[in-house]
């Protein structure tokens, strides 16, 4: 790590998530290379190497960033309201999904070979961010409904989020193989599938 001031870093670094969070816009994880990211940062491409070593530790950075963003808006869920009912929580969360659709596209990626190409300490961070969405959430659920199995609605829903924005979002490629292989189906929207969801999760009719 470069000498200067903690100020420095953490801007340097969030200018680096901030140029890979604009190219994953229009370009997928596997177009995006390190030289990339360095043509739209402030400083030289050598330069990111003293603060992330591979491409995968910078798209970590960016989901831990949208972690704590969503996290924050649970945490307000729980802080704004003394009461909610399943349609009006599910409603709620939904909609907070609905504006982090990044986040879950970014959980739609391999996080094996993410995950596997940062260092440790990266890799801490993250997950420090991550388990703190999971309090937030069971925090929401213990306080709106007591009577629900809380672990239970964690342990399906957490791992329900990683194919939301797959059903949800569809190129124009992928919605022509669907048809020319005969496969009914009609798009839903990430509102709804969340939505759904957590209805049948918290028993919600």
């Amino acid at each position: 790590m470069p000498k200067g001031s903690p100020e420095l870093t953490a801007s340097r670094r969030e200018e680096i998530v901030n140029a890979c969070e604009k190219l994953y816009q229009t370009m997928s994880f596997k177009e995006i290379t390190m030289r990339d990211i360095g043509a739209v940062t402030s400083f030289t491409r050598t330069s990111i190497y003293n603060y992330f070593q591979t491409k995968e530790e910078i798209f970590l950075a960016l989901m831990q960033r949208e972690y704590e963003h969503w996290t924050a808006e649970l945490e307000a869920i729980a802080d704004t309201n003394e009461e909610m009912t399943v349609g009006a929580f599910a409603d709620t969360l939904a909609h907070s999904l609905e504006n982090h659709e990044q986040l879950l596209k970014l959980l739609a990626m391999n996080h094996y070979d993410m995950e596997e190409n940062s260092r440790p300490e990266r890799l801490t961070e993250f997950k420090v961010a991550y388990g703190a969405s999971l309090d937030a959430a069971r925090r929401c659920v213990e306080k709106f409904f007591p009577d629900a199995d809380c672990e239970s609605f964690i342990f399906v829903f957490f791992p329900f989020l990683f194919g939301v924005y797959p059903y949800s979002v569809a190129t124009e490629k992928q919605i022509t193989a669907m048809r020319e292989a005969g496969i009914q189906f009609r798009m839903h929207s990430l509102y709804e599938i969340v939505y759904s969801c957590i209805m049948q999760l918290l028993g919600g009719k």
